[in-house]
């Protein structure tokens, strides 16, 4: 079996786990208030997908994106973003600075 990084060559998974950590932090939600939200019987994929060893399935990233008010695709951080900024619909936001300096 491919390892992850093989399976999604475009995404990168450490950025989007790093991504989706801020988000969460920024709305206030945690690993366990996403669990619940999601019906899940455990946190544990929520941090597997912040440290960005998994990503969410396409059901829970709508389900996601819902909770978060985002589209989908702006919660995944493509290759080639994680030095730059990574640009999202309507906003700016630093990947090294973290989520919640908004430069837009």
């Amino acid at each position: 079996m491919s390892k992850p990084s093989e399976t999604y060559s475009n995404i990168d998974m450490a950025a989007t786990g790093f991504h989706l950590k801020n988000l969460a932090a920024s709305k206030g939600l945690t690993a366990k208030m996403i669990q619940k939200y999601l019906g899940l019987s455990c946190p544990q994929p929520v941090y597997r997908w912040f440290k960005g060893q998994i990503l969410p399935s396409v059901d829970h990233l709508y389900a996601l994106s819902r909770l978060l008010q985002m589209h989908m695709e702006d919660l995944i951080v493509a290759k080639g973003n994680r030095n730059n900024n990574v640009i999202l619909r309507h906003r700016v936001f630093s990947y090294y600075e973290g989520i919640n300096k908004c430069c837009a």
